[in-house]
């Protein structure tokens, strides 16, 4: 089984962080192979499971646009429940709010899972948090992309898992960031820098990290195919050139307006989501 695999091998793989499973063992004398033992490791690696998922599934762009504008922010824009579509929608302010409110789960659930089983439990957490904003079970599954949330993921995993120049210093979520803003500068298109980030992720993740990655490695695969499912519109999107993109000056956001505004540039949808988003900038 696979938690006892890693339980195998976890002595040879120690942190400097608590772990509540391989506390619990020497603290009750836990013999290896006993019927306790194994049920520590599974419920070990159930919390790692249940915990992060449940705190992605609280997403913050929903919450944000039902207690603020008291409407449903997948029923605008683009349809999805995260940062970009909330700073189209509703603007700057709710957008920071979202992201901060992302960036605190993803990271309340990964360091859950390093205290729970360390790197194990990292790699478990890092992929629920982000499985569970995707596919969030208090909205019917209906939820985000998970880049905010995979951004925290990446950035504490980095860190943990680094074993190359400098313990502890994140270099490959330093090189991930950068390749996000040249993307991002060169094609204007926040989905594709995400994409490709995600899939930079496990590459430079396994190229980059020591002995103790635990499940990291393989969870970040996980988690870079479910980001690519959740961009699958966008990049259909970005192939017919109907994806929108980020403007980095007034005059570019001027033109992008005038151009939605032309005749025909946009069905009957499209023109009732543009005048929620002019009505939210008149008040």
């Amino acid at each position: 089984m696979l938690f006892a695999q890693a339980a195998a091998a976890e002595p040879a793989a120690k942190t400097v962080l608590f772990n509540l499973v391989d506390w619990s063992v020497v603290h009750f004398g836990l013999q290896a192979g006993s019927p306790l033992y194994y049920t520590v490791y599974v419920l070990g690696v159930l919390a790692c499971i249940v915990i992060p998922y449940l705190l992605g599934s609280v997403n913050p762009a929903i919450l944000i646009s039902r207690l603020v504008y008291h409407e449903d922010i997948r029923e605008y824009g683009s349809g999805n429940a995260g940062t970009t579509n909330m700073l189209r929608t509703y603007g700057k302010k709710a957008a920071l709010a979202t992201f901060l409110l992302d960036l605190a789960k993803a990271a309340l659930a990964c360091f859950a899972g390093l205290l729970i089983w360390e790197m194990n439990g990292l790699g478990l957490a890092g992929f629920f948090v982000v499985f569970g904003h995707m596919f969030p079970v208090f909205e019917k599954f209906r939820g985000g992309k998970g880049v905010a949330c995979l951004t925290v993921v990446a950035l504490i995993t980095s860190i943990f898992t680094n074993n190359w120049l400098v313990p502890f210093v994140p270099f490959a979520f330093l090189i991930l960031l950068a390749a996000f803003v040249l993307v991002l500068v060169g094609t204007r298109y926040v989905s594709m820098a995400s994409v490709i980030c995600a899939l930079l992720y496990p590459v430079l993740l396994r190229s980059l990290s020591g002995p103790n990655a635990g499940l990291c490695v393989a969870m970040a695969v996980l988690t870079a195919c479910f980001v690519v499912y959740r961009h699958k519109d966008n990049l259909k999107r970005i192939s017919n050139r109907t994806e929108s993109q980020i403007s980095f000056s007034r005059t570019e956001k001027k033109k992008i307006a005038g151009d939605d505004a032309a005749p025909g540039g946009s069905d009957g949808s499209d023109r009732k989501k543009k005048g929620r988003r002019s009505q939210e900038e008149d008040r």
